[in-house]
């Protein structure tokens, strides 16, 4: 088996529940209890959307994704910071909200647009001397974190539910904090803050109108799979009974009408998936194999 998911997480239940309850699901309906099931980037469990998932051998694609934009749709809430930058978070500070705070936030979007620079928050996953940052906050411990360059490649003021709450839309790229840009969007107009929902619309290919329920997933487990040809763009090309065997053998094989690329998806003559291949010239090299029963 071999595929990924799109599937719509709601708040509540981490990413890691979300795969467990998928491996579940396809184990069953697969009959292999060792399935591997992997998600392609953790959601934060009191926030919903797109959350990815591989399948079977699909983990192993997983490298070769390399569209890790995101896009997310979020509440601001002014007047109030907290510990977790998030609604669930103790209260650190409050401040009254100008009149004009939803004039001063849209002015300040343009500073907060391109390469910026976040200091991960310590409720993070973030790995500090063998240890994960949340699990060390949870010990009540903060510690020096580096700063990472992030690109924020759109941020929107959506509007306004009152003057204490905005929402946003951000395009950015892998490994932004949502929560530390609402925080720091806050403290640029002298307000503290924190992020209140969250909602991920899209993580590279995957996008919010496509995702599927957990149920919907359970009562059609094949129909959820998207075949790796419409996530990773590779073009394919097809090999003889022979040339696939010796594919699948870790062999050097000839191109069958030369290369479309220079690296493809390899499938048989039963258009079964049997790997990766980089072109050399005329010959095509494995670069990933899947063998029977792996």
């Amino acid at each position: 088996m071999i595929g990924f998911v799109n599937v719509f997480k709601p708040a509540g239940p981490t990413s890691a529940q979300i795969v467990a309850r998928l491996r579940r699901i396809y184990g069953v309906y697969g009959r292999d209890r060792n399935i591997a099931v992997g998600h392609l980037g953790t959601l934060d469990p009191q926030a919903a959307g797109v959350l990815p998932i591989a399948v079977g051998k699909a983990t192993r694609l997983i490298p070769l994704l390399t569209d890790q934009r995101k896009a997310y749709a979020a509440t601001l809430v002014l007047g109030r910071s907290t510990t977790t930058q998030d609604a669930l978070g103790e209260t650190v500070a409050t401040g009254d909200v100008p009149p004009d705070g939803a004039k001063r936030l849209e002015a300040a979007l343009a500073d907060f647009t391109g390469k910026i620079s976040q200091t991960p928050p310590m409720f993070s996953a973030v790995h500090h001397e063998g240890k994960r940052l949340y699990e060390l906050a949870r010990e009540g411990k903060t510690v020096e974190r580096k700063p990472r360059t992030v690109t924020i490649y759109g941020l929107t003021l959506l509007g306004t539910e009152s003057p204490a709450t905005a929402r946003i839309r951000i395009a950015c790229s892998e490994g932004t904090y949502v929560r530390t840009l609402c925080e720091d969007l806050g403290a640029a107009i002298g307000v503290p803050s924190h992020m209140g929902a969250l909602v991920r619309e899209a993580s590279g290919p995957f996008v919010l109108y496509e995702a599927r329920t957990l149920e919907a997933i359970a009562d059609d487990p094949q129909g959820a799979l998207i075949a790796p040809e419409h996530i990773i763009p590779f073009p394919t090309i097809v090999l003889d009974l022979r040339a696939s065997s010796d594919f699948r053998a870790g062999r050097v094989v000839a191109l069958p009408e030369g290369a479309p690329a220079q690296t493809v998806f390899v499938r048989d003559h039963s258009r079964t998936l049997v790997g990766v291949g980089e072109a050399h010239g005329a010959m095509l090299a494995p670069r990933k194999v899947f063998v029977t029963g792996d």
